[in-house]
Order: C-alpha cells, then sequence, then structure tokens
C-alpha cells in the first residue's frame, strides 16, 4: 500500500513540475496533452489558489515579485513523500 502511496505522490510531484513549466503554453497544447494537462490543471488550480491566499508573493526586485505557492506545495508533496 505505501509503495502504492509513494508512486502516486511521485505522479503528483512531476506533474507539478510539467504543469508549471506548461501554463504558460497551455494554449499550443496538443490534444492530446492538453487532455493530461487539463487533469492536473483541475488537480492543482483549487489547492495553489488556496495557498495564493495565505502565502503572499515574495518581493524579489523593484516591481519584481515572485509566487511561491508552487514551490510550497512541491515541499509539501516531498514531505509527504518522505513521511509516508
Amino acid at each position: 500500500m505505501t509503495e502504492l502511496i509513494h508512486l502516486l505522490l511521485s505522479i503528483l510531484l512531476i506533474g507539478l513540475f510539467l504543469f508549471s513549466k506548461l501554463s504558460p503554453y497551455s494554449d499550443r497544447l496538443d490534444p492530446k496533452y492538453k487532455s493530461i494537462y487539463s487533469f492536473f490543471e483541475t488537480l492543482f488550480n483549487p489547492i495553489l489558489k488556496a495557498l495564493r491566499s495565505i502565502i503572499k508573493p515574495v518581493v524579489v526586485g523593484q516591481n519584481l515579485s515572485v509566487d511561491i505557492s508552487q514551490v510550497v506545495l512541491f515541499i509539501l508533496l516531498l514531505i509527504l513523500t518522505q513521511l509516508l
């Protein structure tokens, strides 16, 4: 059972990474990949929206800030992987 949970968490980690990289280009994805992207989008968007309401963007320069909600979710998934 724990192997299945580890596999699921690993898939979520990879999905989050690809989701973050493909988000700017989601309108140009092939239909086959668009459906996979849409799955992860429906999964991650509510979580990321909730995290964005809790964790504000980090100011890294003049008029420049970084949304770290995806980083926080990535770290939480890594911690869950290690705990289970």
